[in-house]
């Protein structure tokens, strides 16, 4: 069984990746368990561009751009002091990381705006990672800044690191896009090399007690798996980056899902968190088993084969299949109207 793929211009054992999995990636010891257990290549967390401004400042405009009205917006991300490593600190995890095991390590980048993260894309490349994965999180408050100045900067932050480092860049995405095809098209002509569809924003919660606004963390489910599943399908041959699934993989069912939509790796995070890091041993060998069950050689071989350009009936993954999940839906009769 032939369970190799393709990420990042690297080619992996399996598809199951660790994914930007804070708390679990902090830890070197963790990260050789991941090994260990089967972890082809592990995302670090990430470092937030908040801990970038001990470096530069340049990046106060975008970050409070149209947050005067809500001046609680930035409080949704940890307070500086709170962060477990700082700009030096992360470098020398890399290093560490890199030392401790034979699989790609990929870096992490959280912010809203390019500032610092030329530099320290530089850094991080020197430091011997072998890809960086962008998590751009940006929410836009300001009512004059149209969608296309968003997207604008997503370009240029991909661009601008595209042109300062050799290593692949990943970039990992929300779904908020008004095109969400327009948009991969767009970061795939700039340059990018792997779209990661699709990030988790962590929602703000109100504390009644303590009439807070605060954090609140809630890990993915199985069904969160719907909606990357649905656009790696329809962006599956459409454009050059490669596609990696992440959000809602819990067990072997999902990944294979995710690859027969097209997907080039599946990333895990909460199921290790919930299970444990053992558990991608568990994954991959149902996985194994699945395939040769129902005669599959390879990973390649089952890639992109019920996505939208392959399936029998491409109209299932767009507006058709609401309109027959409506109609074939029967609510369950309660006792009283039995």
């Amino acid at each position: 069984m032939d369970l190799r793929t393709t990420y990042l211009n690297m080619t992996l054992r399996t598809p199951l990746v660790v994914s930007a999995c804070a708390p679990l990636s902090e830890d070197i010891d963790n990260i050789k368990r991941m090994e260990d257990a089967g972890a082809s290549a592990v995302v670090l967390h990430s470092l937030f561009e908040e801990q970038l401004r001990q470096e530069t400042r340049e990046l106060d405009h975008f970050l409070t751009q149209g947050t005067d009205s809500f001046a609680e917006a930035l409080s949704y991300f940890p307070e500086p002091a709170q962060f477990h490593l700082g700009p030096e600190a992360y470098l020398n995890h890399i290093r560490k990381a890199k030392q401790a095991v034979d699989i790609p390590i990929i870096a992490s980048l959280n912010g809203a705006s390019t500032g610092g993260w030329i530099k320290f894309a530089m850094q991080i490349e020197q430091a011997g990672a072998n890809g960086l994965e962008l998590n751009i999180y940006h929410i836009p408050t300001d009512r004059n800044l149209s969608g296309a100045a968003i997207e604008q900067t997503y370009i240029d932050i991909v661009k601008a690191v595209k042109s300062a480092v050799t290593i692949p860049v990943a970039v990992k995405l929300s779904p908020f896009f008004s095109n969400m095809a327009n948009m991969a098209k767009q970061l795939d002509d700039a340059g990018a090399n792997g779209l990661v569809l699709f990030n988790r924003f962590y929602q703000p919660d109100i504390d009644l007690e303590e009439l807070e606004v605060r954090p609140s963390i809630i890990l993915s489910t199985p069904q969160a798996l719907r909606l990357p599943m649905r656009w790696i399908a329809i962006l599956f041959g459409r454009i050059d980056a490669d596609l990696a699934a992440t959000s809602g993989i819990h067990q072997a069912p999902d990944v294979l899902k995710m690859l027969m939509a097209g997907a080039d790796v599946t990333m895990l995070c909460s199921t290790l968190l919930t299970h444990g890091i053992g558990h991608i041993r568990v994954i991959e060998k149902e996985m194994s088993d699945w395939m040769e069950e129902h005669w599959y050689d390879s990973v390649e071989q089952l890639k992109g084969s019920l996505s939208q350009m392959r399936c029998p009936d491409p109209s299932a993954f767009e507006r058709a299949q609401y309109v027959r999940a409506l109609t074939t839906y029967k609510p369950i009769q309660s006792t009283e109207e039995q």
